[in-house]
This record gives structure tokens, C-alpha cells and sequence, in this order.
């Protein structure tokens, strides 16, 4: 579903699938020490945004990132413009993308199954190694998208404040969804402005809007009841029973003294 969404893409489903399964987890704590269900989840997440982001490229003729943007400008010069009309006008090209598609995941299984026990021996590198190889991949793509030195600069200043912001307790992945789609938020706040001539209304009349400012309100409550349930769990079971209490009560000093 994130996927669909134009300027959702793989980030944010995987930061999406990460903060819901910490959420429903038994032991939220095994998160960020390998739990399987932090891992399985938002790569199972990345996967499926990446497949169903070509849906409103191809019937809306709107890239939902940067990669298929690449995509909508290079079948623009084909002469192709991808929009409601490609399956009518050019059905080679759609169905071949769906048929891509399957090849791709059979082709994902064929070369990951027998090759589990190649990725399982990077594990064994140590962490150091390995994350200063990931810093070096990051700076190169990140100095090739502008070829400005500057850039690398804010990844490692914005690298050196996640890293505070996780000593501290403070989850890092909200700012970074607030980075991805605070832009794309802003823009549609102001078309939606010079619509509606400056009134906020139209977010709560229309019903398309008005359904997701119903959905948002549903999710927030549900998950501030869910909150209180699990704190009020916690705190009934941090306190012991009656029973408990009154086994617990220390016995009398039974020590003899001297000459009794």
C-alpha cells in the first residue's frame, strides 16, 4: 500500500514494517539485536513497495521515486508516455513489465537460495570492517548524485545525530520519514490551499480526506488504548499478589542465645 503511494518507496515501507513489528512483538527489546522479525519484515516491505510503485507509473504516468522516474524518462524518449492509455497503445510494454517482474523473483530465489551460505560468511566479518565498507558505498552515492563535497558533509553530520539520538532513547526513523515526505507534504498542503481558496475545510469535507483524517484519528486512538493496556499489563505484573505478599513475610529469628 505504501508503495502505491507516490513518494513512499522502499524507505519508508521498511521504516513502516520495522515500527509496526516492534509494536506488536511480545519482547519489543530483542529489536535491534537481531530480532528475525526486524529483518524479515522490512525487507519483505521493500520488496513489495518497489513492485507495486510501477502501478501508478504505469496507469497514472506518476514516478513514485527517483529510480522510476529514470524509468518515465526513458520510455519518454522512446516516445512512449506511460499514462491510462499505455495498455491500449502499447501492451508489449506493460505486460512485459509485469512478465520482468516474475522472472526478477524467480531469479531472486535461484540465486539466494544456494548462495545462503556465501551471504551467512559475511557475518563473520567483524563490525568495524563492515561499517566502514557501508560509510564508503554511502559517501560515493552520495557525492555522485551532485558531485558536491557539501553533501557528504550533512550525511555525516545527520549520521553523527542518529547516533545521538539513539543514546539518548530517541527513535531516529521518524525525523527520516519526516525528511522523505515532509517535502512531498508541503507541496500537496499548498495545492490543496489555491483549491480551496485558503480554507482548511477541504481536508474534512471531501470524503476522500476526510476518510483518511478518519483512519489517522482511528489509528492514533487505537494506539494510545493499546499503549495504556500494555502499560497497566506491565504494572499489574510488576506487583506481587496478596498471596505472595503474606508468604513472604519474614519468619521470626529462631537463633537461641545463650544459657536458653
Amino acid at each position: 500500500m505504501i508503495g502505491v503511494l507516490p513518494g513512499g518507496g522502499g524507505v519508508v515501507s521498511s521504516l513502516a514494517s520495522y515500527a509496526l513489528e516492534k509494536r506488536r512483538a511480545k519482547d519489543p527489546t530483542r529489536f535491534g539485536k537481531g530480532a528475525i522479525e526486524g529483518v524479515a519484515g522490512p525487507e519483505t516491505a521493500n520488496n513489495a513497495s518497489s513492485t507495486s510503485a510501477f502501478i501508478p507509473l504505469l496507469t497514472l504516468g506518476i514516478p513514485a521515486n527517483v529510480v522510476l522516474a529514470l524509468i518515465f524518462g526513458a520510455l519518454l524518449v522512446q516516445g512512449i508516455t506511460p499514462g491510462p492509455q499505455l495498455i491500449d497503445q502499447h501492451p508489449e510494454i506493460f505486460w512485459g513489465v509485469i512478465a520482468s517482474m516474475f522472472v526478477g523473483n524467480l531469479m531472486l530465489l535461484a540465486l539466494n537460495i544456494p548462495l545462503v551460505g556465501v551471504f551467512v560468511q559475511i557475518l563473520r566479518v567483524r563490525a568495524g570492517i563492515l561499517a566502514a565498507f557501508a560509510l564508503l558505498v554511502t559517501m560515493a552515492g552520495v557525492f555522485s548524485i551532485n558531485n558536491d563535497v557539501t553533501d557528504m558533509w550533512v550525511v555525516l553530520a545527520f549520521g553523527v545525530l542518529g547516533w545521538l539520538m539513539k543514546k539518548t532513547g530517541f527513535e531516529p526513523g521518524p525525523l527520516v520519514l519526516a525528511f522523505v515526505l515532509g517535502p512531498i507534504l508541503e507541496r500537496a498542503f499548498r495545492q490543496s490551499m489555491l483549491i480551496s481558496g485558503g480554507s482548511l475545510d477541504i481536508f474534512v469535507t471531501r470524503p476522500i480526506s476526510g476518510g483518511i483524517f478518519l483512519v489517522m484519528a482511528l489509528v492514533i486512538v487505537a494506539g494510545i488504548v493499546t499503549a495504556r493496556r500494555r502499560r497497566l499489563v506491565q504494572r499489574a505484573g510488576a506487583l506481587p499478589a496478596e498471596d505472595e505478599l503474606a508468604t513472604s513475610t519474614p519468619e521470626p529469628d529462631r537463633r537461641t542465645t545463650p544459657g536458653e
